[in-house]
């Protein structure tokens, strides 16, 4: 057991040296409250790499089926929240509130006994107890965020503890108590992007872009701007650029962007990953050859890009919906790097097209499910986060899983001076601008906007969408700009008539404009939906906890 639980953690978390022999005759990690235990530094450092493991994964990713941006092609927990069809009985709900709280209690264990440790440098022993810190705070972002008022429990806690059976702590509490933290955190941890045994750990940056995030979705955004700005200012990240402006975008999110290769310098947070050591199953499972993708782009994600012209769709001259292929022509460059488009390679294999010679080109869309090719239910396919080389293979992808990226800061800091009523051009053009010339779009002018009638919020969340689709963000910033109404509309694919074989679409139902009905029947109300119930579960354990409204 020993062996099994220390390499998944160390592996999972971290690309250190992979289960070294002095770690696998440690007490295990459950026992680490231990007298034994707490007395130096490797000790601390293989508590603190069992507490990285509860930092979201390929979970992160998951949770794009809570939002509008992708729709998964059989019923799962995420995609009844999404649908508004639902009751707290939903395995997910309390999956994320026991798991969340699994990795609080032993954020918490750690926290409470590693003063005990004998560290020679007393600083090394406070940035290890940072880092845990971070986590914890992480942690009870997706808890307030689900869940508004939750359990505020900060020590080691036994099972007859009355505190275990305890009232919820309001939102704004655990907020400042996160936030609090995060301060705390940030002034012991080290500045520089972490090297060598240190990759994939938190550093200062990582402290300051989750405070970040936490108060923009506390619309706390004076908070949120200086931690933006902070985590700006520490000058070490970078965009990521290799591969110009036409693959740079996508190759971040393969294989040349993984932090163990160096160039990378825009990730702040992620969750690496090692090849034979701990790898994930996502790049199969977006072009997954042999059956249904498992995400699959909406037309409400695909219509968002603007055309190279500055104008969304609706507008521009520039577009046109005679083809499938047309879809993807005079396009902000990063929907052909997030959606494929016909005549990118690709791993799926056959596509839609029975006379197409070459499997590793993709051309077509596929709806027959014969177990040749990829299926999609909406006539789109992902490419972003695909390694191609690992489609073919089940469970072996050691692409890294990115958690929070400098865009994110950039587009948090735009929206925070904006809701200020702060905004200028120059703003514009050290955070949006960036993205969009990275990728060679048209840049975003604000006195532009006002003459074309653009208005500026709209197009500041736009920037967002696209920029960070498929990376579990937008449930969270549909919520935060209380569109819930979003959730509630039909799910819809390309026009029917795009189609290479008609006849296998011959029975699926469209809208009036012939654009493929993919989910219906979906609902928000807004008197509940922007909270999860409390698991029906944990209410049953301690009916001290009580309901959120509506449920």
């Amino acid at each position: 057991m020993k062996r099994s639980l220390f390499c998944g953690l160390l592996g999972l978390t971290l690309l250190t040296s992979a289960c070294e022999k002095d770690y696998l005759d440690r007490v295990p990690l459950e026992a680490l409250v231990d007298e034994t235990f707490w007395e130096n530094e490797d000790q601390l450092r293989l508590a603190a790499n069992g507490c990285y493991a509860f930092l979201k994964a390929k979970n992160t990713v998951d949770m794009e089926n809570l939002g509008d941006n992708t729709l998964w092609p059989s019923v799962t927990g995420y995609q009844r929240i999404a649908s508004g069809n639902f009751s707290n009985d939903v395995s997910e709900i309390n999956t994320e509130w026991t798991t969340d709280y699994d990795g609080i209690r032993r954020c918490n264990a750690f926290l409470a006994n590693y003063q005990r440790a004998q560290v020679a440098d007393p600083a090394r022993k406070e940035a290890l107890a940072a880092e845990v810190r971070v986590i914890r705070a992480y942690l009870y972002s997706y808890l307030t965020a689900f869940f508004g008022d939750v359990q505020l429990i900060t020590a080691p806690l036994e099972i007859s503890d009355p505190a275990v059976y305890g009232t919820r702590t309001p939102r704004a509490e655990v907020v400042n108590f996160m936030l609090q933290e995060l301060d705390e955190a940030a002034a012991n941890l080290p500045a520089a992007i972490p090297t060598g045994t240190n990759l994939g750990r938190i550093s200062k940056g990582a402290a300051l872009a989750l405070k970040a995030r936490i108060a923009l979705q506390e619309k706390r955004y004076d908070v949120a701007e200086a931690a933006a700005k902070a985590v700006m200012d520490l000058n070490v990240y970078q965009l990521y650029t290799t591969g110009g402006t036409t693959n740079a975008y996508r190759n971040l999110f393969t294989y040349a962007g993984k932090l163990a290769g160096g160039t990378n310098r825009e990730t702040i947070l992620a969750r690496p990953h090692l090849a034979d050591i701990s790898m994930h199953n996502l790049s199969r499972e977006i072009q997954v050859p042999d059956q249904n993708a498992r995400w699959n782009p909406t037309k409400s994600l695909v219509d968002s890009y603007l055309c190279t012209d500055g104008l969304p769709i609706s507008q521009s001259p520039l577009y046109r919906d005679n083809s499938y292929a047309d879809v993807f022509l005079n396009r902000d460059p990063r929907l052909v790097q997030t959606v494929l488009q016909p005549g990118a390679a690709w791993g799926g294999r056959f596509d839609g097209n029975p006379t197409n010679t070459n499997p590793a080109i993709y051309t077509t869309p596929k709806f027959r499910s014969d177990r040749r090719g990829s299926v999609t239910i909406t006539g789109y396919y992902f490419t972003k986060y695909v390694e191609p080389s690992t489609v073919a293979q089940v469970s072996r992808d050691a692409n890294d899983i990115h958690l929070i990226r400098l865009a994110e800061v950039l587009l948090t800091y735009a929206e925070s001076r904006f809701e200020q009523g702060k905004l200028t051009q120059a703003d514009v053009d050290l955070t949006i601008n960036r993205l969009r010339q990275r990728v060679g779009m048209r840049t975003m002018v604000l006195t532009e906007l006002a003459s074309r009638n653009l208005d500026v919020r709209t197009e500041i969340r736009r920037e967002r969408r696209v920029e960070l689709a498929l990376e579990g963000q937008r449930y969270f910033d549909i919520l935060r700009w209380q569109q819930g109404s979003l959730l509630a509309e039909d799910v819809k694919g390309m026009k029917k008539s795009w189609a290479y074989a008609p006849a296998d679409v011959a029975g699926l139902p469209t809208d009036a404009n012939g654009f493929l009905l993919v989910y219906r029947n979906r609902s928000f109300a807004p008197a509940r939906n922007y909270l999860w119930p409390v698991p029906l579960v944990q209410l049953e354990r301690n009916f001290n906890l009580g309901q959120n409204p509506g449920w």
